[in-house]
């Protein structure tokens, strides 16, 4: 058994907090940059050329790439042979974040109540998405989660006889109503399978998997391919000025589910698609 005092747990989220919000993702950047290159429209090449200076100024002068530093959205993967002391393990990640966002300058943006809307003044509560797997290690990714984006996403449930062509459907029409809404060149994390509530988690986490790394099953990987080929006809492109790079990537998760139902959910990130990621 091994111990993990809760005061590392919340001095590593605090320190994630700030890193995921000044910097983005290995691969983020270079894949911006790359559209440059491709993007037919001009006026879009000049947006996306301003993205990437925001990107190298915020990293020059230590603030955050993006005014809406999101809502702190906790994946913790714990070890079945962790013991956590000194506290509570939930209570030291709403700590931790509270500090990375008070003492790292960020925006505080949550309010307490959904309809009373007082602020925390501390970005907490987080979400917190927990899993036990074995061994004892504790894997934490932050992934702040800027709103633009966030209320574009969309669920549907689908009955088991729909097809591949529907579902792509579903994930293009979403980015198509989406329009300019969500600071695009955007991101796309679908999720299919499950329930209603864990699609959506599926579609988040898949949000945070390497841009490069494409779903390991043929069948998925081709699903992702064309609803990026396809998001990209759209004509919306960088900010919504037209052109030709609407989405960087499109990453699917999936899960088994029901045989009476098929969720699949769509999550909408931004080009500040930030999450960062350590093991203890």
């Amino acid at each position: 058994m091994r111990e993990i005092d809760v005061s590392l747990v919340r001095e590593k989220i605090s320190e994630l907090c700030i890193k995921a919000n000044l910097y983005l993702p290995k691969g983020m950047k270079e894949t911006i940059s790359a559209c440059i290159d491709c993007e037919k429209s001009q006026l879009c090449r000049e947006v996306l050329s301003d993205i990437v200076r925001n990107i190298d100024c915020a990293k020059e002068m230590q603030v955050p790439i993006c005014q809406d530093t999101g809502m702190a959205i906790i994946f913790l993967e714990v070890g079945q042979d962790i013991h956590f002391t000194g506290g509570n393990l939930e209570q030291a990640i709403n700590e931790g974040v509270a500090k990375g966002y008070v003492e790292g300058k960020l925006r505080l943006s949550v309010v307490e109540d959904p309809l009373e809307r007082k602020n925390t003044n501390n970005n907490t509560p987080a979400i917190i998405h927990t899993r036990i797997v074995p061994g004892d290690k504790l894997d934490i990714m932050v992934a702040p989660k800027g709103f633009g984006s966030e209320n574009m996403s969309a669920l549907k449930m689908f009955t088991p006889s729909a097809t591949r062509e529907d579902i792509i459907s579903f994930v293009v029409d979403t980015v198509s109503k989406a329009g300019s809404n969500p600071c695009p060149p955007i991101t796309v994390g679908v999720g299919i399978g499950g329930d209603f509530e864990y699609s959506a988690v599926l579609a988040k986490k898949a949000l945070c998997r390497d841009l490069e790394i494409r779903n390991p099953n043929p069948l998925y990987a081709s699903m992702e391919q064309e609803m990026l080929e396809r998001i990209n006809k759209l004509g919306i492109g960088s900010q919504g000025f037209g052109g030709t790079v609407t989405a960087l990537y499109v990453n699917i998760e999936e899960h088994p589910t029901h045989i009476a139902g098929l969720p699949v959910a769509v999550n909408i990130g931004c080009h500040v698609t930030r999450h960062a990621h350590e093991i203890i």
